[in-house]
């Protein structure tokens, strides 16, 4: 995206402030009839995706300042999933309500169909979680490794990091590995 490559050439500040007002942005028209928000005209353009086949609305808590947490919600929009934002100064009840793990932490957290997503967790990881329905809380991605989505560094460099999924209790285990 053409985007990303110019406001990072043009400094931290102007990446922080675009995507802090990109985030409050509304979702477009056709994100809301693909989660089945509002009918779909007759004479709409070209086939809507079947409810069997629309992506679950992705509800992301996030602070207003936080850069990086704008472009996990653009990879996760280019997946195919709505995304409502809500921009929130203290993270910490929503991460308590939801259970994730103490340690497990990343810079936003995120809930989509009854599950929890921690960090920059890439959205292929989050279709395999909804298509699987395992018995768990979500999936977490601990910190802010780069190379994940919405962490992508400007050289390509990335690390190895590991998504894990959170059981009903609490424990985590490996659940993809990138």
């Amino acid at each position: 995206m053409k985007f990303r490559h110019i406001a990072r050439a043009a400094g931290c500040a102007l990446v922080f402030s675009a995507i802090a007002a990109c985030a409050q942005e509304a979702p477009a028209p056709s994100a809301v009839a693909a989660a089945g928000a509002e009918p779909a005209s007759a004479a709409s353009p070209g086939p809507l995706p079947d409810s069997s086949s629309a992506l679950p609305l992705v509800v992301v808590h996030k602070t207003p300042t936080c850069g990086c947490c704008g472009l996990w919600v653009d990879h996760v929009r280019e997946a195919g999933f709505p995304v409502e934002v809500h921009d929130m100064d203290d993270l910490g009840p929503v991460k308590q309500r939801l259970g994730i793990p103490y340690g497990k932490g990343s810079c936003h957290t995120a809930e989509v169909d009854g599950y929890a997503i921690e960090g920059h967790v890439p959205a292929e990881d989050i279709k395999r979680l909804l298509a699987e329905r395992p018995d768990a809380r979500g999936l977490v991605l601990p910190g802010m490794p780069m190379g994940s989505p919405g962490m992508e560094m400007p050289d390509g460099r990335t690390q190895p990091y590991t998504v894990e999924l959170v059981r009903p209790d609490g424990s985590t285990e490996a659940f993809a590995s990138h």
